[in-house]
């Protein structure tokens, strides 16, 4: 049958079966068979995960989950728990004004709020770091409330659906507007995450298997031939690169010196080297006397805006050393793991050149 012959009822109905089928089992979701015993999503869980799957993959969140969790099982745990700590669990996942915004929603809801999410889309925008799309996945996977949750998975999908050939950016306000007509008032949060899943394991970015999908007889672009080249993509400008100093000294008791970045800015609160800005001709002093040299080679690394080359300068400290920034870090307290990955970059190659001497 058609698309424009089908009812948005009948695309549901056919996409919830597949799902009761075919859900993913993953470790933040409550799955059709439960949710029909009367197990019900936790709000805490399904805000968690949400907002770890910002700009990230299942597969980069499983083990952040599971930490987090088993860390800080509830929101008022969380809401306790020290910011250095978090940081440094969070570390890896990238992104990290994500994990500020993260403490600041956990306290604001054990606080002010009793330790209860707001259930509604427009409510839960008011929390830091919830955004439309957030705000509108926890409604309706925590709450089943009828909102359109629309991620890439979904806009991929969508575009496939309806052959929307306008590329993206500039399709999104019409994609969004399209799936909105697809949700139903019935199983609004399954139906959400139908739609990922259908993203993420059948109508995949390349080559769909069109052969297994619920929906192939009533897609517009398998019908016209064109669904594996949507959705459209403009072209990306290149990204600049920019370049920066980094200091890492160690002491002969193994202490490292280490600085708390600042909270605003990349990589807000996240523990680091001290060093330049990063830019075209970047500057930076020494943070103590020491004998300074250059490590071999340099690191490299892409964020979301640009590229960077992080050039190293080691030394071994005195142990009387007195730095004019930053703070040494015994070995008992420091775990390389609590870097953000730049940083861990530069502590792996510093750390073998020095171990070498």
């Amino acid at each position: 049958m058609p698309r424009d012959q089908l009812s948005s009822n009948d695309l549901s109905g056919t996409l919830l079966a597949w799902y009761d089928r075919h859900a993913r089992d993953l470790p933040w979701r409550v799955g059709p068979q439960d949710l029909k015993a009367g197990l019900r999503p936790d709000p805490y869980r399904v805000w968690l995960s949400e907002v770890m799957l910002q700009q990230t993959t299942v597969a980069a969140v499983r083990d952040y989950f599971h930490r987090f969790t088993a860390l800080w099982p509830t929101v008022e745990a969380l809401a306790a728990a020290q910011d250095a700590d978090v940081m440094g669990e969070w570390a890896g996942l990238g992104y990290y004004a994500r994990a500020r915004n993260l403490l600041k929603c956990a306290r604001i809801v054990a606080g002010e709020l009793g330790g209860t999410f707001p259930d509604t889309a427009e409510d839960l925008r008011k929390l830091p770091g919830v955004g439309p799309y957030t705000s509108a996945a926890i409604a309706a996977i925590a709450f089943d409330r009828p909102e359109t949750v629309v991620d890439g998975n979904v806009e991929r999908v969508t575009a496939r659906l309806f052959a929307i050939e306008e590329p993206l950016p500039g399709s999104k306000r019409d994609l969004a507007e399209r799936a909105a007509t697809l949700t139903p008032q019935d199983r609004p949060g399954d139906f959400a995450q139908a739609m990922m899943d259908l993203g993420a394991t059948v109508c995949t970015p390349k080559s769909p298997a069109c052969g297994i999908c619920p929906l192939s007889k009533t897609c517009e672009a398998r019908a016209d031939g064109i669904q594996g080249d949507l959705p459209r993509k403009s072209p990306k400008a290149a990204k600049p690169v920019r370049h920066g100093i980094a200091y890492i000294a160690r002491r002969a008791d193994g202490a490292w010196l280490l600085e708390r970045r600042p909270d605003k800015g990349l990589l807000g609160g996240m523990l680091g080297w001290p060093g330049s800005d990063w830019s075209a001709a970047p500057e930076a002093d020494p943070p103590l006397a020491a004998d300074w040299r250059e490590a071999r080679g340099e690191v490299r690394h892409t964020f979301t805006h640009f590229h960077l080359k992080l050039s190293l300068r080691i030394a071994e400290a005195p142990d009387d050393a007195l730095p004019s920034r930053g703070f040494f870090l015994a070995p008992s307290d420091f775990r390389p793991s609590d870097l953000p990955t730049v940083m861990r970059k530069a502590f792996d190659l510093a750390s073998s050149e020095l171990r070498a001497d």
